[in-house]
């Protein structure tokens, strides 16, 4: 007879192997379970696609207020962010020294203007008295210079006369624009002067509002191929959107109306503005958002962008043929929503293309789609 001995624990070294050659099991089975390549078979349809820009917001016009005289601040007639108009006063600098300013340019005046009349008796005297050979040529010479002196020193002291009176209007400081206007860092009796660092206030005609955006040069260059110039290319742009700072869209549609000719050097980027109507003064210069320019299609082969890889600024794609991939160069929109691209050459209805990974392939490797 056997005797049954009793069932002993096994090793926990032992125990250890067998989980990991399990787990190795598993991961090679799961390795092996994952080939392939993610496939996509080529359509038409509709599209609509949204390529967002970053914005800078400005009132149509946005006028520094500085004043052009010195003196003490003696009346603030209108508020911080209050609307204004055209030619009212907003702020008046002390009046009295520019008054009297005036006053002494009057008289001077008055005083020139006499001596002129003086000078031209003495000379119509002297004229006579040489017609009777009582005086010399010298005389009347000196006489006409006399008055030509008079004459000059009159026309000086109209001159300073009438800026007098420019530097005592100036003391009443106007808004040059209908607008909104901004904070105001003076108060009642701060000396104030044409050199201040900071304005007296900021008047922003926010009636319109443009909203600034940067493409590359190279989204720009293309838009010009495709369309022949720069004036085409933004004719053809659509209405676009703002998503204002707090995330809500705002409503109402702009208009792209502007390009810079130039290409920041730094950025290698070109500025573009887009006009939005501001009738509610919802918008508000000096704001940020987000632009929406919508791209839409009626009958576009959209691929995913990882389906590509560039070489040479020139795009590409690979084709399943006979269950092996083919490169094949695509021609896409210039613009686009970061994620896709519209295909206008290259590809047709039908076609099956691998959608992810194209960067790692090369032509005529099996390509077994997943399930």
């Amino acid at each position: 007879m056997f005797k049954k001995l009793p069932r002993l624990p096994l090793p926990a070294c032992v125990c250890a192997c067998f989980l990991l050659l399990a787990q190795s099991c598993k991961e090679k089975k799961q390795e092996t379970s994952s080939g392939g390549y993610k496939t996509l078979v080529v359509s038409l349809g509709r599209c609509v696609m949204e390529k967002e820009y970053s914005v800078t917001l400005k009132g149509v016009q946005s006028v520094e207020v500085r004043p052009q005289v010195s003196g003490t601040i003696t009346e603030i007639r209108v508020g911080e962010g209050e609307r204004v108009r055209r030619g009212e006063v907003m702020f008046v600098i002390d009046q009295a020294p520019y008054r009297a300013a005036l006053q002494t340019a009057e008289a001077a005046v008055a005083s020139a203007v006499a001596a002129e009349a003086n000078a031209r008796l003495t000379l119509k005297s002297k004229e006579q008295l040489h017609a009777e050979g009582v005086v010399s040529d010298f005389d009347v010479a000196q006489a006409r210079n006399d008055l030509a002196s008079a004459e000059a020193a009159r026309d000086e002291a109209k001159a300073a006369l009438a800026s007098a009176r420019n530097d005592l209007s100036y003391t009443e400081v106007k808004s040059p624009v209908d607008g909104v206007t901004g904070m105001m860092p003076y108060r009642v009796g701060a000396l104030v002067s044409s050199s201040v660092e900071e304005p007296l206030t900021v008047v922003s005609d926010n009636s319109r509002v443009y909203a600034y955006f940067s493409v590359t040069e190279a989204e720009m260059q293309r838009l010009i191929a495709d369309h022949g110039s720069l004036e085409r290319a933004m004719s053809t742009l659509p209405k676009v959107g703002l998503r204002m700072s707090d995330g809500t869209e705002y409503d109402g549609q702009g208009t792209v109306d502007a390009i810079s000719g130039n290409v920041d050097s730094e950025t290698g980027s070109v500025t573009l503005r887009a006009t939005f109507a501001n009738p509610s003064t919802l918008l508000r210069n000096g704001g940020s958002g987000t632009l929406v320019v919508p791209f839409e299609r009626d009958s576009a082969i959209v691929i995913p962008q990882e389906a590509t890889y560039e070489i040479q600024d020139k795009k590409f794609v690979y084709r399943v043929v006979d269950g092996k991939a083919k490169s094949t160069e695509v021609a896409v929109e210039p613009l686009n929503d970061g994620k896709d691209y519209v295909v206008t050459a290259g590809l047709k209805a039908g076609d099956v293309i691998v959608a992810e990974g194209a960067g790692l392939l090369s032509n005529g490797v099996q390509i077994t789609a997943k399930n």
